[in-house]
């Protein structure tokens, strides 16, 4: 058992025998407490703190602080550890064209497809369309994942781990109005030329091979699609991404 207590209406220090309460607790058999606290109740992070509770996260408007009661090291698992990342390379397949940008205020201006960092709650194709038109005001649809990069101590994520997952995305407009602010240029390239050049980011380059792999001997050889189904959790659904299986194996019975 874990107990959670709120922050909100514990009277100050000398009237709150947090001392007290988690020796009670511990008695209980209790094996860890979640302590919540308002950001306009912080200078009860001290108290806390002084009992042995640690943070374990915070967001805009409190913190929450743990306290490991049973024996051994801490088992409460961590809180977000990761940046969730999505790029959309858009293929045009009537001309083997593919939409690339390149960033402004980057030390080196290298060929990239457009994308950026997924917002809470976004599935990973809503947010390839999302940042493929803000970047490049080009209208598309998500078809399937390409590959997925995994890097650790990512400077940019606050030395936190990063997932970059690369989109087949299918454009429903042809017409580049990019963003002056994000972008230096933006264009549609061969494909083949952007797997054979050299100024481009190491991932743009072993994914326009893949991609052009794909566009040359079929997408249902290196495409990941998405299929949804209804979770354990009443009225809620989950995501799977796998490569298309027989038909005869999707109905299995």
């Amino acid at each position: 058992k874990t107990t959670q207590i709120k922050g909100k209406g514990i009277p100050d220090p000398p009237h709150f025998p947090l001392a007290e309460s988690v020796s009670q607790w511990r008695g209980e058999g209790r094996v860890a407490v979640w302590l919540h606290v308002p950001i306009l109740q912080s200078s009860l992070v001290a108290v806390a703190a002084s009992q042995g509770f640690a943070f374990h996260h915070a967001e805009q408007g409190s913190s929450t602080l743990t306290l490991w009661l049973a024996e051994g090291p801490s088992r409460l698992p961590g809180f977000a550890t990761h940046q969730l990342g999505v790029a959309g390379a858009v293929l045009d397949e009537s001309t083997g064209k593919v939409l690339v940008v390149q960033d402004r205020n980057k030390t080196i201006n290298a060929w990239k497809f457009p994308g950026g960092l997924s917002n809470p709650g976004e599935d990973i194709g809503d947010t390839a369309v999302r940042e493929v038109f803000e970047e490049t005001g080009i209208k598309s649809e998500f078809k399937s994942i390409l590959s997925i990069r995994q890097q650790h101590k990512h400077p940019r994520a606050f030395g936190k781990s990063d997932m970059y997952i690369i989109c087949r995305m299918e454009p429903s407009s042809f017409h580049i109005s990019f963003c002056q602010h994000e972008c230096l240029r933006c264009e549609w390239m061969d494909l083949e030329e952007l797997a054979r050049m050299e100024n481009t980011t190491p991932i743009t380059s072993n994914v326009a091979k893949l991609l052009l792999f794909g566009y040359q001997e079929g997408f249902d050889r290196i495409d990941i699609t998405m299929r949804e189904f209804p979770a354990v959790y009443t009225g809620l659904f989950y995501k799977l991404y796998h490569r298309e299986l027989p038909e005869s194996y999707r109905n299995m019975t």
